[in-house]
């Protein structure tokens, strides 16, 4: 089978690695000329533009930004032929499947969500979401979540409507909380010199903020604006943040402990097994540090 992998960047790369190593050929397209002379003397594939590597392709994954995703679409559509498959990997779903549907009308098409990033060395225990939205996508996603299955993934199928409300949660909230523990930390100050006499709770709050201002601006931008519960979830934890700073203010020892009993008991209905979690993050931190 040949792949076309449209977009060089990080998960495009991953992309290019990860079918090589299933024995596929794979021919990647990229608007930049770098990236792409980069990844043929890393891995001697084959380079082509957009339209050139849909032509000579089985399946096309398309790996570029959201802001791209629809110029990309409108220059390969007419070039899909009935045979193939085109999936994209964009961490939102109900535009990309859309886009798709609007301009692709040969072949299937399907919303695919890799939830993981460049960084994961295999496949293997990763969480892989897919929203087929009719027949023809529906069977080829159980095919397809089979084929991942057996290469260790942990494959969910979905609507692109449900994946985006859960993914304002997933995703949108993490990115959210991290980006404002560090720029909170920042205006405080000393981050350098409280990360150096640290315990385990600092560390693991830090190593999130920081991973997150690390990442690409306008990828977490767009996911921001447009996942469709974010400013829902995201108005909860500022209105939570506000309870328990109101405790604090007020000095209420007894009313901090009532509250935090009150969580620990909501837990433990829905988690049983949450207690667990101390552990856990003595053993990531451990990990980190090796």
């Amino acid at each position: 089978m040949k792949v076309a992998i449209i977009g060089a960047g990080k998960m495009g790369r991953w992309f290019t690695r990860f079918f090589l190593e299933e024995g596929d050929s794979v021919v990647v397209s990229s608007r930049s000329e770098g990236k792409l002379l980069k990844l043929r003397e890393e891995f001697g594939i084959e380079i082509a533009s957009n339209v050139n590597a849909v032509k000579k392709a089985d399946r096309v994954l398309i790996c570029v930004p959201i802001e791209n995703f629809e110029e990309v679409v409108k220059e390969i559509h007419s070039h899909v032929r009935s045979e193939q498959v085109v999936m994209d990997i964009c961490s939102i779903k109900e535009i990309p499947v859309k886009i798709m549907h609007e301009y692709i009308k040969a072949g299937i098409t399907l919303g695919t969500h890799p939830v993981f990033g460049p960084g994961v060395k295999s496949i293997k225990n990763q969480n892989f979401i897919l929203t087929p939205t009719v027949e023809k996508e529906e069977v080829f996603a159980e095919n397809f979540k089979s084929w991942l299955e057996e290469r260790g993934a942990n494959v969910f199928i979905m609507s692109p409507r449900r994946h985006d409300e859960l993914m304002s949660v997933v995703l949108g909230l993490p990115h959210f909380l991290g980006l404002v523990v560090c720029d909170t930390l920042l205006d405080y100050g000393n981050l350098l010199e409280m990360k150096k006499v640290a315990g385990a709770s600092y560390k693991m709050l830090l190593t999130l903020a920081e991973a997150v201002a690390s990442e690409e601006t306008g990828f977490y931008a767009s996911l921001q604006m447009t996942l469709p519960e974010i400013e829902k979830i995201e108005g909860l934890f500022l209105e939570k943040s506000g309870e328990w700073l109101d405790i604090v203010k007020r000095r209420d020892r007894l009313a901090f402990a009532n509250k935090m009993e009150l969580v620990k008991r909501r837990l433990r209905k829905v988690d049983p097994d949450y207690a667990k979690s101390y552990e856990v993050m003595h053993r990531l931190l451990e990990a980190v540090k090796s």
